[in-house]
């Protein structure tokens, strides 16, 4: 770190000790060449730093400054040790050239190897001060545009600072509704993942259940069999020892009763519990079941590109204007119209989308082709309009084209075909072909809507097939 003396004796300009000092009328002091760059191509000679207007044209030298300057270069050149001359890795030996090609030190051995062969090498010192002055040349125009700054004014600076901030506080806003929303998405996702645990769970409980009571009642019916036929045993043996008469009185009943084999029940099909019903594709079935919860939408809406009076869905499917502006960032994307932009730009293959436009009073729905920056008049716009109880066409090569349309239209089928060059407009409903436009050319376009009123344009969501 430069001491306060050095400091002192430093230029303001180059932050280098003074080299032929001049001193202003305002007595700040400056290298004579780094003054004379400064003035240049300036009107008014001012000083850098206090801007006062100097009386001095032609500043005189300042004598006793340059000798302080030579007599603190002597003096720290006789206390500071010399540094060691720094070695080359390869040969131990000392550094002495540079080559201009690798832009790097070499020793003398390192000049006589292939890996130098044909380059150009200068002594250190020369180099050194050759590409030093270099340095200060490149670091002139960053010092002066650093020292511009203080040009501008309070009230600017103020502006900036305050649209910054609001920035800072959007963003973390911005976060914030993110959040909330990804909770509560997941939240619905658990949910219905808890319900479908308690639906699965409960029809395997109940089977549990009705096939394990089949069981018990099919082993209270053995033990019923097994009690009668023991019963009947000890019968037929009290019996044998009967007298001749009492005996042959019974010998018919108790030949017949045991005759009576007992009844010895099979389980059948379907007497376990069905796992494959349970447990077979148990992911796939939970997933497919999961339709009615989720949507698909072509298309999603950029709310960093919508107006300051363009309200948003949560959900970024759907737009409608509001009657106040919104405090939001003047970021690049955005631009000052009612009208919102989709979040993906198109460039190649194959897309479409519906737009429910409903009992909106005036809409544009299209593609827009996005031009980054503020030069909002190279954006072209392929579009269909409804305005004044009226449906018109519009696009580069079309300008309010009148639209003949029989039925009211609710919807709006915008098809972009890279492939064929192709961009069509139709009504869903009936399958009309509202516009086509082929033959176009353009890097990219995006979904575009536009509409001051409260009613809402709404992205349809696409239907989700699920293939087995």
């Amino acid at each position: 770190m430069a001491s306060r003396l050095e400091q002192d004796l430093s230029c303001p300009i180059c932050c280098e000790l003074f080299r032929d000092p001049v001193v202003l009328s305002c007595s700040h002091s400056f290298c004579k060449v780094c003054l004379e760059n400064w003035w240049k191509d300036k009107p008014l000679k001012t000083c850098p730093v206090c801007k006062r207007r100097s009386s001095r044209k032609n500043p005189p030298l300042s004598l006793a400054l340059k000798n302080l300057v030579e007599t603190f270069t002597e003096e720290r050149r006789q206390t500071s040790p010399s540094p060691a001359q720094p070695e080359c890795s390869l040969h131990s030996k000392k550094l002495r050239l540079f080559c201009e090609d690798h832009q790097d030190l070499i020793c003398l051995v390192c000049r006589d190897s292939r890996t130098h062969k044909d380059h150009s090498f200068r002594p250190i010192e020369e180099a050194a001060q050759e590409l030093r002055e270099q340095l200060r040349r490149d670091l002139t125009p960053v010092q002066e545009n650093f020292l511009t700054l203080s040009d501008v004014s309070p009230q600017v600076l103020a502006r900036s600072r305050a649209q910054l901030e609001s920035s800072e506080a959007h963003i973390t806003a911005q976060a914030r509704r993110a959040q909330t929303q990804i909770r509560a998405q997941f939240e619905k996702l658990h949910q219905f993942l808890r319900e479908e645990e308690e639906s699965r769970m409960k029809a395997l409980r109940e089977e549990e259940e009705q096939k394990t009571q089949r069981m018990k009642d099919m082993m209270a019916a053995v033990s019923r069999d097994m009690e009668a036929v023991s019963q009947s045993v000890s019968e037929t043996e009290e019996l044998l020892r009967a007298a001749d008469a009492s005996f042959l009185l019974q010998y018919k009943t108790a030949a017949k009763r045991l005759q009576q084999r007992p009844l010895v029940e099979d389980m059948g099909p379907g007497a376990l519990i069905d796992q494959a019903k349970h447990l077979g594709n148990l992911g796939f079935n939970i997933w497919r079941n999961m339709k009615s919860l989720v949507q698909f939408y072509p298309v999603i809406l950029d709310p960093n590109t919508a107006g300051p009076r363009m309200i948003l869905s949560e959900d970024l499917s759907s737009v409608r204007g509001g009657e106040e502006e919104q405090e939001v960032p003047q970021n690049p994307e955005r631009r000052r119209d009612y009208y919102v932009l989709g979040s993906e730009r198109f460039v190649s293959g194959t897309h479409s989308w519906d737009v429910e436009v409903g009992e909106s009073k005036v809409w544009y729905v299209g593609v827009k082709e996005f031009v980054q920056g503020r030069d909002v008049t190279k954006e072209r716009v392929w579009c269909i309009c409804f305005y004044n109880g009226k449906y018109s066409a519009s696009s580069p090569s079309v300008r309010g084209k009148r639209l003949s349309v029989k039925k009211k239209l609710q919807r709006v089928r915008v098809k972009l075909d890279f492939g064929s060059k192709t961009l069509t407009f139709t009504d869903p409903d009936t399958n009309t072909d509202l516009l086509t436009d082929t033959g176009f050319i353009s890097e990219g376009l995006t979904p575009y809507l536009c509409t001051p009123e409260d009613v809402p344009l709404k992205i349809l969501p696409r239907n989700i097939t699920v293939t087995e």
